[in-house]
């Protein structure tokens, strides 16, 4: 699995010459709505396994929790599915908030 900081991807994200890829949110709905990256898809954790098939296994993934704990697990079980371009946020949107948009929102 691979790992990017909140500012690699705030600046890929920006970046109009790479394909931009899905940000995969796992939190909870109550903690999407406090705060979330612009454009990330809602997929609770204990949802993934049962909404597989809603993710394109070529597409490339960024996994987003509150801290990075529970988006590593679910990029553990996404990579042991077969999908092979996922990667972590490091620090979730909590690292996010700190260094790229210190106007969201934190809990």
């Amino acid at each position: 699995m691979q790992h990017i900081t909140a500012q690699e991807l705030a600046q890929w994200l920006t970046d109009s010459t790479k394909n931009s890829p899905l940000l995969l949110d796992v939190r909870e709905p109550g903690e999407y709505e406090t705060c979330h990256i612009e454009g990330a898809q809602l997929m609770p954790m204990q949802t993934v396994p049962a909404r597989l098939n809603e993710l394109d296994e070529d597409a490339t993934i960024v996994c987003i929790c509150h801290h990075g704990g529970r988006s590593m697990q679910v990029a553990h079980f996404l990579e042991h599915r077969g999908y092979s371009k996922v990667i972590n946020l490091t620090g979730g949107v909590h690292a996010w908030a700190q260094q790229v948009d210190p106007a969201m929102p934190t809990y």
